[in-house]
């Protein structure tokens, strides 16, 4: 079972799409775009996207994708 990264198109519409592109790419990752994630105060402040139910947020799209890297590393699904 491979990590779940879920975004917001408004967030990918604010920068995130670099990110979110980098992970689709990543074979051992499942990534997921969805219309609202529910976090709009979130999404105007930061960039962020939910990893295995989890935010995780950056203030640049390259610290983003460092961020979920390093979240899936620090905290396994087995």
């Amino acid at each position: 079972m491979n990590p779940m990264v879920e975004f917001c198109v408004s967030n990918l519409a604010n920068g995130a799409q670099e990110t979110f592109e980098i992970l689709e790419n990543d074979p051992n990752i499942d990534v997921l775009e969805y219309g609202c994630l529910s976090y709009c105060t979130k999404c105007d402040n930061a960039f962020y996207a939910l990893v295995n139910g989890e935010i995780v947020e950056a203030t640049t799209p390259e610290e983003l994708t460092k961020n979920i890297y390093q979240f899936i590393e620090e905290n396994p699904l087995w």
